[in-house]
């Protein structure tokens, strides 16, 4: 089966794998799998796995492990995506959903001056994301982070090298920024809501390190800012 299928790292152990009844029932009633059928597994943390699936229930499937690797379809840089809530959620559910795709190791959401929405549907959201990571081959579920403000996040150490969104005349083009972030270990993407960061918000970024980035001369929804933005950052480490 070409499908992914996730299971968490505790419903694997002793060289077997059981899968969630979601899952289970996915490949039992929609890819019609059998005993004797190989599937491809990823726990969330790094870990891809091989198994012949061994049997088939109603409501639970278990496959003997027959290959394991780690960190299939990551990339080398760790990286934290940071967005301000956005007032449609299903917009920010989008973003999510590319930030997983593109490769991020972290994403937060962000409470801003100008954000008009302060919670989640963190549920919601960490389920568009198991279906990312399977979507796109991943290994790992990327992490989602509490929603807070852009201070507390730059008072901790995430990201080795900070780059934030702004279209003022300081900032320099994302690329250059971008090619600059290489052989670095971790980076922190800051991309404001709807309306961008307030002036504060901006300078207290700089004053922790961040570079101020632009994306280039048109003016981009903030989900589309964020995923340009990491795709930049992403494919800059040749990945």
């Amino acid at each position: 089966m070409t499908t992914n299928f996730y299971a968490p790292p505790s419903a694997i152990r002793a060289g077997r794998v059981v899968l969630p009844e979601e899952e289970a029932r996915h490949l039992r009633t929609v890819l019609r799998g059998e005993a004797g059928d190989d599937m491809t597994v990823v726990d969330g943390d790094g870990g891809w796995y091989r198994a012949r699936i061994d049997h088939v229930g109603p409501d639970q499937v278990v496959g003997t492990i027959t290959d394991e690797r780690d960190n299939v379809g990551e990339p080398d840089m760790d990286v934290t995506v940071a967005l301000g809530i956005l007032k449609k959620r299903s917009r920010f559910e989008t973003f999510v959903e590319k930030a997983v795709e593109l490769g991020a190791r972290r994403v937060v959401p962000l409470r801003t001056r100008r954000t008009e929405r302060d919670a989640i549907r963190e549920e919601r959201l960490r389920n568009v994301m198991v279906a990312a990571m399977k979507q796109c081959r991943r290994s790992r579920l990327p992490a989602l982070a509490a929603p807070q403000s852009i201070e507390p996040l730059l008072a901790g150490d995430v990201g080795e090298t900070r780059l934030v969104c702004h279209a003022g005349e300081e900032s320099v083009p994302i690329q250059q920024a971008a090619a600059d972030t290489r052989q670095r270990a971790s980076a922190l993407v800051l991309v404001g809501p709807e309306g961008g960061f307030a002036p504060p918000e901006v300078e207290a970024a700089v004053e922790a390190e961040a570079t101020p980035v632009s994306l280039g001369a048109r003016r981009l929804r903030a989900e589309t800012a964020g995923i340009a933005a990491l795709h930049a950052v992403i494919t800059a480490q040749g990945n």
